[in-house]
C-alpha cells in the first residue's frame, strides 16, 4: 500500500530550515555524503533518439543533485520508458485501439513519477531545495539582454 500524507522531507532540507519538526536529525558525519556528476555520464544501455534527449536534459538541469551512483537507473529506465513512449505514440496514432491508449496513460504516468522521484517538479524541487522558479519582468528580461 502507498505512502498516506507528505512525503519525507530530505534531511538536508530539515537543516536548512532550522529542523522545525524537532525530531533527532542524524550528525551531519553520519550520513553519506552522495558526490555530484561532474560532467554527463553516457548511459550504459543503448537509448533511441527520445531517450537520449531526455538523458541529456535532465542531467543538464539536475547536475546538482542527481547522482551518478544511486541514481543512474531509475533515470535510464525513464530514458528507455520514453522511447516506448515514442513507439506507442506512433502505435495510437495508427491503430487508435484504446488497449493502446490506455497502455500510452500508463506509461506517461511512469515517466511522471519516474522525473518527480528524480525532483523534475516545482514540487518536488522545492521538497530538494534546489530551485525556485521565478518570473521576471518586462524590464529585467531587457536589462538581462542588454547588460
Amino acid at each position: 500500500m502507498g505512502q498516506m500524507g507528505r512525503p519525507p522531507k530530505p534531511i538536508e532540507q530539515k537543516r536548512m530550515l532550522g529542523n522545525p519538526g524537532k525530531r533527532a536529525l542524524p550528525k551531519e558525519g553520519e550520513v553519506q555524503v552522495l558526490p555530484a556528476s561532474g560532467a554527463v555520464p553516457e548511459p550504459h544501455r543503448p537509448l533511441g533518439d527520445a531517450g537520449y534527449a531526455m538523458w541529456d536534459r535532465i542531467w543538464g538541469a539536475g547536475i546538482q543533485w542527481i547522482s551518478p551512483q544511486t541514481d543512474i537507473e531509475l533515470l535510464l529506465m525513464t530514458c528507455e520508458s520514453l522511447d516506448e513512449r515514442s513507439r506507442l505514440m506512433e502505435l495510437v496514432a495508427s491503430s487508435g485501439e484504446s488497449k493502446d491508449r490506455r497502455a500510452l496513460r500508463a506509461l506517461n504516468s511512469e515517466i511522471t513519477s519516474n522525473l518527480s522521484m528524480l525532483g523534475f517538479s516545482p514540487v518536488d524541487r522545492a521538497r530538494l531545495g534546489v530551485a525556485e522558479v521565478t518570473r521576471r519582468s518586462k524590464l529585467e528580461e531587457l536589462m538581462a539582454k542588454h547588460g
